[in-house]
Formats: structure tokens, C-alpha cells, sequence
């Protein structure tokens, strides 16, 4: 069942404001981290648990940069209409699914199968 023109526009919608949250984020993240690094620290303690933190901040703003990534491309695939196409069987995606997971490029049963799978190779 492929989706309707209004549950694309909602899904367009919801991933554009997810992104801009996103990148305000991000924005922030960096100007916090540039106001940080002019801090001096005597106690070598408090230099560690600012870099720290700094590594932690900058892991997050990592994941949230490959996010923003991902929301470009389903926005992407919105406009070219293969929103909610699975990539590896070519059905669709249980709008439920989508609703859950927007930047989802495979529908549950193929994403199962791949963490089965990885699960297999990470056994041996």
C-alpha cells in the first residue's frame, strides 16, 4: 500500500523540523565547546573531566550529524517518491514503521533478517 500524498506531506514536514532541531543543536554544541576550550583549568582533574565531556559532546554531535544525513536523504527520497520502498526486498514499509523510524530505509522484515545476520557473523 503505498502512502498517500497527506501522509508524505506530514512525513516531509516531521522530518524538516526534526532536522532544523537538529542543527540548532548543533550550532549550539559548537559554540558551547568554543566557549569551553578557552576555559584554563589549574586542577588537572577538572581538565580531564572537561575533556571528557568534550569527547562525550562530541560523539553525540557525530551521531547527530550522520542523522541530519539521513533525514536529507528521506527527504530526498520523498521528493523523488520512493519514500517508504524498501531498499532490499523493493515492498513497502508499514506506515507504522515509518512513523516510528522516518529515515528507515528497510521495511521490518529485511531489517530483521540484517541483524540476524550480523548477529551470525559477530558469533563466529
Amino acid at each position: 500500500m503505498a502512502l498517500t500524498k497527506k501522509q508524505l506531506e506530514e512525513f516531509d514536514t516531521q522530518l524538516t523540523d526534526w532536522k532544523a532541531e537538529l542543527e540548532v543543536g548543533q550550532s549550539e554544541n559548537v559554540q558551547a565547546m568554543t566557549e569551553q576550550e578557552q576555559t584554563s583549568f589549574p586542577d588537572p582533574t577538572d581538565q580531564a573531566s572537561m575533556e571528557t565531556d568534550r569527547n562525550f559532546d562530541l560523539r553525540i554531535k557525530d551521531r547527530e550529524r550522520r542523522l541530519i544525513k539521513k533525514i536529507d536523504q528521506a527527504l530526498q527520497r520523498i521528493k523523488d517518491g520512493e519514500f517508504g520502498e524498501c531498499d532490499s526486498c523493493g515492498g513497502d514499509i508499514s506506515v507504522k514503521r515509518l512513523q516510528a523510524r522516518p529515515v528507515t530505509t528497510l521495511c521490518i522484515e529485511c531489517k530483521t533478517a540484517q541483524e540476524q545476520e550480523e548477529r551470525t557473523r559477530s558469533d563466529d
